[in-house]
């Protein structure tokens, strides 16, 4: 018989926990095996480069873990090199999910943390990939229905895909 916590799971905290694990799969997709170049590419337009982006989302998680703390505060980094701010990412991304498996109060309710930062996160992970086929370095396409997403894993290393196209 398996021993059970004395700590119920809070469903709406596990989701969250399964989003960010979700938003690190993909966007792991689209930060790997990247050239150099890639993070200057620009589509020509007034957007941002995926280096701005990659800053922008990093803010994203940073904001979201200010938010549950209830110390709401935003940051506009700048872009650093594209393997520093990959690590910076991640770390904030850990650093979420960290938080919202203790349990500390959230700051706001779960539909708002995710409406705001990290279903952005998750367009600017498109964005992306989308520039990733512009600039000649395309994302392969991928069943995430099948992919292997597990709340807490939400560091670069990610299992291997299930059915690549």
């Amino acid at each position: 018989m398996a021993a059970h916590s004395s700590q119920s799971v809070d469903p709406a905290r596990a989701f969250l926990r399964h989003t960010l694990a979700t938003l690190a799969y993909r966007a792991g997709k689209s930060l790997r095996e990247c050239p150099e170049s890639f993070a200057s590419f620009s589509s020509g337009e007034k957007g941002r480069t995926p280096g701005q982006i990659l800053a922008h989302m990093g803010d994203l998680m940073d904001w979201a873990l200010s938010i549950c703390r209830n110390q709401q505060v935003w940051n506009d980094s700048k872009p650093q090199a594209w393997a520093a701010d990959v690590d910076r990412f991640f770390a904030s991304m850990k650093a979420l999910d960290d938080y919202l498996a203790g349990d500390e109060p959230l700051g706001d309710e779960p539909a708002r943390i995710f409406q705001g930062a990290i279903a952005d996160a998750l367009t600017h992970t498109g964005q992306l990939n989308m520039l990733r086929r512009m600039a000649g370095c395309p994302v392969k396409g991928e069943n995430y229905y099948r992919a292997e997403i597990v709340a807490g894993r939400v560091g670069p290393e990610q299992a291997a895909p299930k059915r690549e196209f």
